[in-house]
């Protein structure tokens, strides 16, 4: 995992994001997945970090900080469990299905998840639909 302090271009937000490795950061930003959770611009940025540098002192702040990650990652993937058992999966339909179900007059009871971009997650919150972005783990992920 690397840490990256990001910076929004256009509202000047700065803010810290987890990433697997430096080529997930860089794929992500190339398909535009990265936006601001301030303003929802795409214009994301890294900004300078110091490094940390593992020695003997610091080694227990290290592995502190690894068993926060891995309680902050159950802690997600439980509430992965629990929209994968009350929210219907609309895939990459998210968007499409968000409308019709808002200015349907069938109001149905049950959500959804999907996958959307953040240009379509800023066009339904303009049009009054709320939307939330949720970390995402796959499955097959540790």
């Amino acid at each position: 995992m690397i840490r990256y302090k990001l910076k929004c271009k256009k509202c000047n937000n700065a803010f810290d994001s987890w990433f697997s490795s430096s080529k997930e950061y860089d794929k992500l930003k190339k398909i535009k997945k990265l936006n601001c959770h301030n303003c929802g611009s795409i214009k994301i940025e890294k900004t300078l970090m110091a490094p940390n540098v593992a020695n003997s002192k610091n080694k227990s702040v290290f592995i502190e900080q690894d068993k926060k990650l891995i309680k902050i990652k159950n802690k997600i993937k439980e509430y992965q469990k629990f929209v994968k058992r009350n929210f219907d999966y609309v895939g990459d339909n998210f968007s499409h299905k968000a409308r019709t179900l808002y200015y349907s007059d069938n109001k149905k009871l049950k959500g959804i998840y999907g996958k959307a971009s953040s240009e379509e997650i800023s066009e339904l919150n303009n049009e009054g639909i709320e939307t939330e972005v949720i970390p995402w783990f796959q499955d097959n992920e540790n």
